[in-house]
């Protein structure tokens, strides 16, 4: 965060700016005032308790009920009462006879009214007027300052004097002075941690929003704001996160919607190269047989093969049964490839099946003297589609017959494991390339780049036989041994009870 710009900062400064001058302005109008404020309110308060003592003496006569009448009225006052007769002379004076500390105000009092009796017509004119008056009087010889508030008795045609030192709240004033120096430097100390707590506050669940809103710029929607205040700042931070949320879902979609959308191009692209190279490795498979059918039967029509006619009548159907051969195994590859295929699931011997199967190509076997070794498990119970997993071990015994030399051998093996039965066709002869071995499974993919006619086959059993073992969950591949390769597969057990 800039820390000449940021908002915590910005914060900090402008309250404690406002704070400062708020406790300034109230120091100094309190430095400036406070004296005058009291001194005003205690001539008020004086002038209104003289008065009210002027009402109770005016309904006294006993000396002594006047006497504790005085002593009441200047402890609550702190003040010293007397009263004058009209012509100025000294009428009562509370406590006259006393202590020494109280002949000392005693001498306060007559110094005042020394200095009223000064202007002989004040008494006569203050009983004429009947108002009260109320004064600062700055005594020389003590050197203090008191109030004097003189109010007339019409009735007793008297004066009464009251006067209070100003002496106590000069002192308090000048002590107040000397301590708002130290309340000033508390409450600054305490302005300062207030406003580092108050701008914290306000700024961190902004900082919280700021770091959330420069995240979302990027795109980046994981941060959320925690901002748990009920306010418009929590709202806001509610808001941004409900905000964030729906972007972040709309996010993904599109994610997924552009993935779903690459995945269709690239499938689309997969399907076209398919159908490219399966266009391509029809065109070649037919491309010969129609030749020699062409060929052969445009000679028998002439007249060129007359002794050897039926020989190439057997070529011709030959011919013909392997392009019907190579039109059924691309209709069945279509139907497996479609994704809509359904196999007639049904229990079965794995075991009755294999030997049922090979025993088809005995005699193949025997006139090339290949030797064939059964290791099998008896009555093991498997689930399945009978009709094509015999499909698939008539291309891997056919695809085994045709790699395996003359007076070699094949052999089938079971083994069990858990809740699968695994079956291995291996043949004697060469090892396959290790980086043709994932690509036999492929369409019209033959290990014989010439695509020798003599070694048989439409170039799509393997790519039907992964098709059909796909279907059924199997595993299944291929793998080289010394002397030899295995295919092999797996299926599923049965549950004897079914």
């Amino acid at each position: 965060m800039n820390f000449n710009r940021g908002i915590a900062v910005k914060l900090f400064f402008i309250t404690l700016a406002f704070f400062t001058l708020f406790i300034s302005s109230i120091l100094i109008f309190q430095s400036l005032f406070f004296e005058k404020f009291y001194i005003s309110r205690k001539m008020d308060t004086l002038q209104r308790n003289v008065e009210k003592f002027k009402k109770d003496y005016n309904n006294t006569s006993n000396t002594n009920d006047i006497s504790q009448l005085a002593r009441d009225f200047e402890d609550s006052n702190n003040s010293k009462v007397a009263i004058l007769d009209k012509y100025g002379f000294l009428n009562f004076v509370a406590g006259y006879d006393n202590r020494e500390a109280e002949s000392a105000s005693v001498k306060v009092i007559k110094e005042v009214i020394n200095n009223w009796n000064s202007n002989p017509g004040l008494s006569i004119n203050i009983l004429k007027s009947g108002k009260s008056s109320t004064y600062i009087f700055d005594n020389k010889v003590y050197n203090i300052k008191n109030i004097v508030c003189v109010v007339p008795d019409s009735e007793k045609q008297e004066v009464v004097f009251a006067v209070s030192s100003l002496q106590p709240v000069n002192e308090a004033s000048s002590v107040i002075k000397e301590f708002y120096i130290y309340i000033y430097i508390s409450a600054l100390i305490f302005i300062i941690i207030l406003s580092l707590i108050y701008s914290n506050m306000i700024s961190k669940p902004l900082i919280s929003l700021n770091k959330t809103a420069s995240k979302m710029v990027n795109l980046d929607f994981s941060e959320k704001c925690i901002v748990k205040t009920n306010d418009e700042i929590g709202n806001l931070g509610n808001t941004l996160n409900f905000l964030s949320e729906s972007l972040n879902n709309a996010m993904d979609s599109l994610k997924k919607a552009n993935e779903k959308l690459k995945n269709d191009i690239e499938q689309e692209r997969k399907l076209e190269k398919m159908r490219k190279e399966f266009v391509g490795g029809v065109s070649h498979e037919l491309k010969t047989p129609i030749s020699l059918i062409e060929g052969y039967a445009e000679g028998i029509k002439d007249n060129i093969f007359e002794e050897d006619k039926n020989y190439y009548i057997d070529v011709i159907i030959d011919e013909a049964k392997k392009m019907g051969a190579l039109v059924k195994d691309m209709l069945d590859l279509s139907q497996l490839e479609s994704g809509n295929f359904k196999l007639k699931y049904n229990n079965f011997y794995i075991d009755k099946l294999i030997s049922a199967t090979i025993r088809k190509y005995y005699n193949m076997l025997n006139n090339r003297e290949i030797d064939v070794n059964l290791n099998l498990i008896s009555s093991v119970l498997t689930e399945g589609d009978s009709m094509r997993i015999e499909q698939v071990l008539t291309n891997f015994i056919t695809n085994a017959i045709d790699h395996t030399e003359n007076k070699s051998k094949i052999s089938i093996d079971m083994c069990e494991h858990e809740d699968k039965v695994y079956v291995y066709i291996k043949n004697w002869g060469k090892n396959i390339e290790k980086d043709e071995l994932s690509k036999i499974w492929d369409k019209f993919y033959k290990i014989d780049k010439s695509r020798n006619r003599s070694i048989g086959g439409t170039g799509l059993g393997l790519a039907i036989t992964k098709n059909i073992l796909m279907l059924h969950k199997s595993d299944f591949g291929v793998e080289n041994f010394k002397g030899g390769v295995a295919f092999y597969f797996s299926l599923f057990k049965a549950d004897s009870s079914d």
